[in-house]
């Protein structure tokens, strides 16, 4: 019998391979970094113990070296791989659509746009950084990732991005969102994922939790100290975070790139003020910082409007100051507009939105004036996200509405040919109950 010719054996096909697929020119070819044109660079991540700056050591055990290279760039573009461009083409680049039936029903006389991020697999903006990251993980060998998620929009593209490149999940959903939600763990089991209700028996620090308080609605905070033990204890996972972290934003920024592109299609020289909600930071950056990189090179004038929840106002009430991501400070300390790592907000319906902290670059930039924040109450935002879907036929997300009433607060009086865009950062019908109250 002849020994087969192993020169000539076919090479098996790698998850992170390319398959060669056209993608069509209008999916961005490269990340936007805002850190380039900052006037004044963002504080750095400390090391929780020597409170030192971290170097690359210190986010190996968690984090693939090309996140890690791109958590302290300040290249202005970064460049997307291929295999990644690919997965974006099945939604990329979403719609910029003008609300011309919410301008009547407003009787506005601004021109309103908004950005749709509904449109993608899991139905949020949460993919454009979970595809990314799991492809860098799984190029360096990483099998499994851990994570947390409130609303369960990012466990659910995380599970996505992880079923797309031949990884498994594991996530922590904030109780409160955990038993309000359950079709966000359907979601994410149908990828493939495990998903547990935080605080969980599982973990050493959530069991500490448990002890304090039995009946804790559970944070986002408590659910990122859950994810990061697990992984740190697993040499073969490493932990994937949803938002905050400087790579997260820059991902995140593909929205805003397109919005310059799709604005310019429809004959409009700028956006005049945009509104974007904002939990941890990465939506309303992912939307907003191309455009304020283009305020601070080449002049242009656009207002950015953050909109929080008035229960969890880390940006309007919190802190400027240095403070971990999680509850049981296992992560570094980051310069950022925090209400304190101990903070349990409500269990409001936005549960993506319910973080005791705002990202550090977006924190950054309200320091530096480059944006200004509103805090909106829940019944507000729904009561605008009923009339948003009544009008334009798309049920936002709860998050989104919060970006929603601004928007429709501002659209009433604003001056004749103004031009308004909203994030509409993902669609609400997995999070229909949340509505019953308001029809």
């Amino acid at each position: 019998m002849s020994t087969p010719d192993m020169t000539t054996a076919p090479v098996a096909a790698r998850s992170t391979d390319p398959l060669g697929i056209e993608v069509p020119s209008t999916v961005p070819t490269h990340w936007y970094n805002l850190a380039a044109d900052l006037p004044e660079p963002t504080p750095p991540h400390l090391h929780p113990g020597t409170k030192e700056p971290l170097g690359p050591a210190d986010l190996a055990p968690l984090f693939p070296m090309a996140l890690i290279e791109q958590e302290v760039t300040t290249e202005r573009y970064v460049e997307i791989p291929q295999t990644v461009r690919e997965i974006y083409a099945l939604w990329r680049p979403s719609p910029l659509i003008r609300a011309h039936r919410l301008e009547r029903a407003l009787g506005s006389r601004a021109r309103i746009y908004y950005k749709y991020e509904g449109v993608s697999p899991a139905g949020s903006h949460k993919p454009n950084t979970a595809v990314a990251q799991a492809y860098y993980n799984a190029v360096e060998g990483v099998t499994r990732l851990t994570t947390e998620t409130g609303a369960g929009q990012w466990g659910a593209s995380l599970s996505l991005a992880c079923a797309l490149l031949g990884m498994t999940c594991e996530v922590w959903q904030v109780r409160s969102s955990y038993d309000a939600k359950p079709y966000r763990r359907f979601q994410m089991e149908t990828y493939g994922s495990v998903c547990h209700s935080s605080p969980s028996e599982l973990t050493e620090a959530g069991r500490a939790m448990l002890a304090a308080d039995p009946d804790t609605t559970g944070s986002l905070g408590m659910a990122i100290s859950e994810a990061v033990e697990v992984a740190a204890k697993d040499p073969g996972a490493h932990y994937s975070l949803g938002s905050v972290l400087n790579h997260v934003m820059l991902h995140q920024s593909v929205i805003g790139q397109e919005v310059l592109v799709q604005l310019e299609e429809a004959g409009e020289r700028q956006a005049d003020v945009v509104f974007g909600c904002a939990g941890g930071g990465s939506n309303l950056a992912g939307l907003t910082f191309p455009l304020i990189g283009q305020n601070l090179r080449e002049g242009t004038t656009t207002r950015v409007v953050a909109c929080e929840p008035a229960a969890c106002p880390s940006l309007t009430q919190g802190e400027y100051r240095y403070d971990h991501g999680d509850v049981a400070g296992l992560t570094p300390l980051l310069k950022m507009h925090t209400l304190g790592k101990d903070f349990v907000p409500p269990a409001i319906h936005a549960g993506g939105l319910r973080y005791h902290g705002m990202a550090p670059m977006v924190s950054h930039a309200l320091n530096l004036g480059l944006l200004s924040a509103v805090a909106v109450e829940q019944d507000d935002a729904f009561r605008a996200g009923v009339q948003f879907a009544r009008a334009e036929g798309i049920i936002p997300a709860p998050e989104s509405t919060h970006a929603v009433a601004a928007a429709m607060d501002h659209a009433r009086t604003a001056p004749e040919g103004e031009v308004i865009v909203i994030g509409l950062s993902g669609n609400g019908v997995l999070d229909l109950p949340a509505y019953g109250s308001y029809v």
